[in-house]
């Protein structure tokens, strides 16, 4: 069985998803981590529960989503997965936490190999597959597993809510037809980890999301 924990960080209160299943292979989605302390609580989960991290991806570039890329990297020795269609956020990340206030955050690494929409994504005994749902940036992933009934979502559905479209590359109509014809077209009961706030389920957010 393949489970999902989420350490929540950053002054983005932006949501680190750990996946991993019953071998101790380990996928970190989106590693926010900005201070040590939120570095060391990272490291030790994996450490406590046995487990072993073998890939980095990011579902989106921006910068709450990749302060805890380089620390990543340099702990497990993994490469950046992404779409190629993020780089330009990855390129513009100094600005962008100048822009913030954000200081002394450690520049990401550059990426190790592009992820293509319809890719299988593998690791221990799990499956998950890459779903392209832009509108929040250019080229945001979704990473579904069928056998357990979740989505790694991002930053393109929250509970009740969705992605902002107000960011460069950000656009409202892409955003909505992403999660109509990626999302909602997963099974009801499909359990939704956003980037930000709580899980939801895609039976919840077809009733009562007041954006869809």
């Amino acid at each position: 069985m393949t489970n999902v924990h989420v350490i929540e960080s950053n002054p983005f209160a932006e949501n680190t998803c750990i996946v991993f299943d019953e071998t101790g292979e380990c996928v970190l989605f989106d590693p926010g981590c900005y201070t040590e302390q939120e570095r060391q609580q990272l490291q030790r989960f994996i450490e406590k529960n046995g487990l072993k991290p073998v890939r980095l991806i990011n579902t989106h570039c921006h910068l709450d989503h990749v302060f805890g890329n380089q620390f990543v990297h340099k702990t497990w020795n993994l490469p950046l997965e992404i779409h190629q269609g993020e780089l330009p956020y990855l390129q513009r990340f100094a600005d962008t936490c100048r822009m913030y206030g954000i200081p002394n955050a450690e520049p990401s690494p550059e990426p190790g190999r592009f992820i293509e929409a319809g890719e299988e994504i593998t690791f221990g005994n799990t499956r998950l597959q890459t779903l392209l749902t832009p509108g929040h940036s250019l080229a945001s992933l979704s990473f579904y597993c069928e056998d357990d009934g979740f989505v790694i979502a991002g930053d393109v559905l929250f509970y009740e809510s969705i992605g902002r479209t107000d960011l460069p590359g950000g656009d409202h109509e892409t955003l909505l037809a992403s999660i109509r014809n990626q999302l909602f077209n997963l099974p009801d009961a499909t359990v939704v980890y956003p980037g930000h706030g709580p899980t939801t389920t895609i039976r919840h957010e077809k009733e009562y999301n007041p954006f869809l």
